[in-house]
């Protein structure tokens, strides 16, 4: 009999590092979960809490508190709201592209309206880090893409 230890006690390093790699989809499916049961300290427990989230409609805002304050203003102006995600990809190197379609019927209305929209996610431990949102979906891939290269 050996003193040898078994390799299955001793995973290979490789096996180490993917197993604590979050899987961005998973993470995405969970905050659009989260998003779509207006659950507000779920949504931003997603950032980090220095994250910066660009909206280039109403600015750049910085840190959880403005994050969340900025998502409770957006859905609270509608009666109802649903976000379905049309799109989700990891390009890796902790980015993530989604193209969400969200429809509602603001406060006081009878008429639905819908926006598509792309969100670029950079995370980093398995939190968002920055948010940058695209109302140009091909511009927001193209920039995603970039992104990914460069982390590269």
């Amino acid at each position: 009999m050996t003193d040898k230890p078994d390799p299955v006690d001793k995973p290979a390093l490789l096996h180490r590092e993917e197993s604590t790699t979050p899987d961005l989809v998973k993470l995405g499916q969970r905050l659009t979960d989260a998003i779509n049961a207006r659950d507000f300290d779920a949504v931003i427990s997603f950032y980090a809490p220095d994250a910066v989230f660009d909206q280039p409609t109403f600015g750049v805002f910085e840190g959880r508190a403005a994050i969340r304050s900025f998502i409770e203003d957006w859905f609270g102006a509608y009666d109802e709201i649903e976000t379905e995600v049309e799109e989700r990809r990891d390009l890796g190197h902790g980015l993530a592209l989604v193209v969400y379609v969200q429809r509602g019927r603001l406060r006081g209305s009878t008429r639905w309206v819908h926006a598509r929209v792309a969100f670029v996610n950079a995370w980093v431990d398995g939190l968002i880090q920055r948010t940058t949102l695209y109302l140009d979906i091909d511009k927001a891939r193209a920039a995603a893409e970039r992104l990914a290269e460069e982390r590269g």
